[in-house]
């Protein structure tokens, strides 16, 4: 079996503990002093680590870091029952909306941006979720 952890670089710990668990109801797990935090309550366990704003994420990096509104390839989507609520928990704790909520055959989604520039995405499925447009090619 393979575990899935996910890592989010922060600058600032407990703005960052603010956020998600006020904005996804996630409640810290262990604390790794003052270098990060685990928060539980999702089905993959969330590592908030602290990065200083332009430090290099890896060895020959020219793109330091930056908490300015950034794009990437990867990004987190939260599964919610209740997407309007859920979107009004997220923008009160930080989140900033990047979009109008969106309606599909598999369900609703609204992509947000946390308040360490990192996107995000809220869905709601619909009854037959991915189903509703899945393919057997």
């Amino acid at each position: 079996m393979t575990t899935l952890l996910v890592n989010i670089d922060v600058d600032d710990l407990d703005r960052a503990i603010h956020f998600y668990t006020r904005a996804f109801d996630l409640r810290i797990g262990r604390r790794f002093g003052s270098a990060g935090v685990e928060l539980v309550g999702a089905n993959a366990a969330i590592y908030l680590l602290v990065k200083q704003a332009g430090s290099l994420p890896f060895a020959g990096s020219t793109s330091p870091r930056s908490y300015g509104r950034h794009w990437t390839p990867v990004h987190l989507d939260f599964v919610v029952e209740d997407l309007d609520g859920a979107l009004a928990r997220a923008e009160a704790a930080g989140a900033v909306r990047e979009s109008d909520i969106a309606a599909h055959a598999w369900g609703r989604i609204v992509m947000l941006a946390d308040p360490f520039g990192h996107g995000l995405c809220l869905i709601q499925f619909s009854e037959k979720g991915y189903d509703a447009i899945a393919t057997n090619s």
